[in-house]
């Protein structure tokens, strides 16, 4: 009895520590997750539509950008989602592209 208790109390704890660690998470980190998830969205809406890469690279060249660095940051996360094989839906690949830039951004720190 004594071992579930710790057990779930560690466990508590590590939840609670993951919690705040997010919210440590920079606005503008933020930002960059939470724009490349929609650009990694966006992409895989087009893959799954038969839309070609060079379709989609030729959409990202027309659209308007608020930073100078987010055209290419779009190009090479349309081709990472172009070259996986995953038949996800967009709205999943959102969720996990915004969960593993923020694993990635704690674990820089």
């Amino acid at each position: 009895m004594r071992t579930i208790v710790i057990t779930v109390a560690t466990l508590s704890l590590a939840v609670l520590a993951s919690g705040v660690q997010a919210k440590e998470l920079s606005k503008s980190h933020r930002f960059a997750c939470t724009w490349g998830s929609e650009i990694a969205a966006g992409a895989q809406q087009s893959k799954l539509s038969g839309i070609s890469l060079y379709g989609a690279r030729k959409q990202l060249q027309v659209r308007k950008f608020q930073q100078p660095w987010m055209r290419m940051t779009a190009m090479g996360i349309t081709e990472q989602t172009y070259n996986s094989t995953s038949k996800l839906k967009p709205a999943a690949v959102k969720q996990t592209y915004y969960e593993q830039c923020v694993r990635h951004e704690l674990a820089q720190r």
